[in-house]
């Protein structure tokens, strides 16, 4: 049976264990996985309980990792559907700093004043934003990824944050622009 080891921070393995071991026991049984947590290690092991069937498992992957960064559990069920994705933006590498001063200025922008910027990322994205150390997660479809990513990876870079706010709103528009057009498949007459 498929199994994948993970590695999370130490400060966020109660979170992944829940209340009473809630949150494991929930990712256990959507996912058809067991889930084994070394809390000394940071280690957490996942097995599929279904032989030959791989994707319960890596979507309890994608689900512990999310947790590991930074995100509530009820956030990251998120991936259970088959159409949401996490991807992880590395700080140090988008904006090229390594001095720690740096990069934690660099990611307040991400943020914004009160976790603003980081709001207005999801509302105009879709997707579900974390910030944690010194990475940014998100979780979306394929096209709230690729706009949230954009957006992300222009302020890391140093754009102004009204012309990415900008950005962002026209893309959304567009998106919502196509989906009008696109004309849903009608059965055909008997």
């Amino acid at each position: 049976m498929p199994t994948l080891f993970v590695r999370i921070p130490d400060d966020r393995i109660g979170v992944l264990i829940g209340t009473g071991g809630a949150t494991k026991r929930r990712i256990e049984e959507k996912t058809a996985t067991r889930v084994t947590i070394d809390p000394e290690e940071g280690e957490v092991e996942l097995e599929s309980k279904v032989e030959g069937d791989p994707g319960g498992v890596l979507k309890a992957r994608d689900i512990v990792l999310a947790v590991g960064r930074g995100f509530s559990p009820e956030r990251a069920f998120r991936l259970l559907k088959d159409d949401v994705y996490l991807a992880v933006v590395d700080i140090k590498q988008v904006s090229g700093k390594r001095d720690k001063a740096a990069v934690w200025r660099i990611r307040s922008r991400v943020i914004g004043e009160r976790g603003r910027a980081r709001a207005r990322i999801e509302e105009l994205s879709g997707c579900s934003v974390s910030v944690y150390g010194t990475t940014v997660a998100l979780i979306g479809d394929e096209k709230q990824l690729e706009r949230a990513t954009r957006a992300v990876q222009l302020l890391l870079r140093g754009s102004e944050h009204a012309a990415v706010f900008h950005l962002l709103a026209r893309l959304r528009q567009e998106a919502l622009a196509e989906e009008a057009m696109t004309v849903p498949d009608l059965p055909e007459p008997e």
